[in-house]
């Protein structure tokens, strides 16, 4: 019996490596220089051939499987390493800064983020026969496992369709739906049901993060957030921080920020009037609170990024 079993392991891991070679070189073929594409709707890949200064974006519900290299995301003070052997599932748009960690012009990083709509993961749940999960705990918005074999199989078939366009309108949310699936029945299910079901606190804090999000240039208002969802204010605070890793005004201060660096680097905006713009009252306060978050004040910032875009 343990001689079959490691024979079985023996196979399953010929199996995986072969698929990740296929990604490897399915995914640097239909990307050739470093950036990302969205070569079908809701796919996204990327590549890199140089490790890179920490990037501040916001997540998108999504699956992300990286093919060649590793990354670090971080969310609030938590940190998520992963790598081909593992897969990242967020399931909120919350701000992260994320680096990638190895890539070379020998071996360049590669991924790919296969964006998810709640809906559909909804209906999945539901054909599935899996029920909104009972349990009230928080659940956070972002984790790593390990990527087993069965769903790398779907990755694969997922990335074959670049070469066959016609076929992928009809194939690709078929497939799409089998990943969603191996998702809700592995680690990280419990998670996934509850952002679709929107069940549970995560509920409530899902539309606080909306909220949050559409209104983040006007002061926030705890208080009235909280009566809003009919949760009192230190649980409302509690609740948020254990999904986003972030209390409420920490969580807009980084939207805010990122969005006056967004200004001044596309629109050629100023310091204060990028402050202005997003919210802030006060100049210095701004500047101090930019340097804290991006390690530079924001001119001098910004000047770096437009300098470093210009070398790569």
């Amino acid at each position: 019996m343990d001689l079959m079993n490691d024979q079985q392991a023996t196979r399953e891991a010929s199996r995986a490596q072969a698929n990740r070679e296929e990604l490897s070189e399915r995914i640097a073929q239909a990307i050739h220089s470093d950036g990302t594409i969205e070569p079908l709707k809701g796919l996204h890949l990327n590549r890199s051939s140089k490790q890179k200064e920490p990037c501040h974006a916001v997540s998108v519900p999504a699956f992300c499987v990286i093919v060649q290299g590793s990354k670090e995301v971080l969310l609030g003070n938590d940190r998520y390493q992963y790598d081909p052997a593992h897969y990242l599932l967020a399931t909120a748009e919350l701000p992260v800064i994320s680096q990638i960690l190895e890539a070379s012009q020998a071996q360049p990083y590669l991924s790919l983020r296969l964006d998810l709509d709640p809906t559909l993961v909804g209906s999945v749940m539901v054909e599935a026969g899996y029920s909104s999960p009972q349990s009230r705990a928080n659940v956070k918005a972002i984790d790593v496992s390990p990527l087993n074999g069965l769903l790398l199989d779907a990755v694969v078939r997922l990335v074959r369709l670049l070469d066959t366009p016609s076929e992928a309108r009809l194939l690709m949310p078929l497939v799409t739906r089998e990943i969603i699936y191996r998702l809700l029945i592995g680690e990280q299910g419990s998670r996934l049901c509850h952002i679709a079901a929107l069940g549970g606190h995560t509920h409530h804090i899902a539309l606080a993060i909306e909220r949050l999000r559409k209104d983040f240039k006007e002061p926030i208002k705890i208080e009235s957030i909280a009566r809003e969802l009919r949760m009192s204010v230190s649980g409302f605070h509690h609740h948020f921080k254990s999904v986003t890793a972030l209390s409420p005004l920490q969580f807009q201060k980084q939207l805010r920020l990122q969005e006056a660096r967004r200004l001044m680097l596309g629109e050629n905006l100023d310091a204060t009037s990028a402050a202005y713009r997003v919210g802030y009252d006060d100049a210095s306060h701004f500047n101090r609170e930019y340097k804290r978050l991006f390690g530079a004040p924001p001119m001098r910032d910004v000047e770096r990024l437009r300098e470093t875009a210009f070398v790569d």
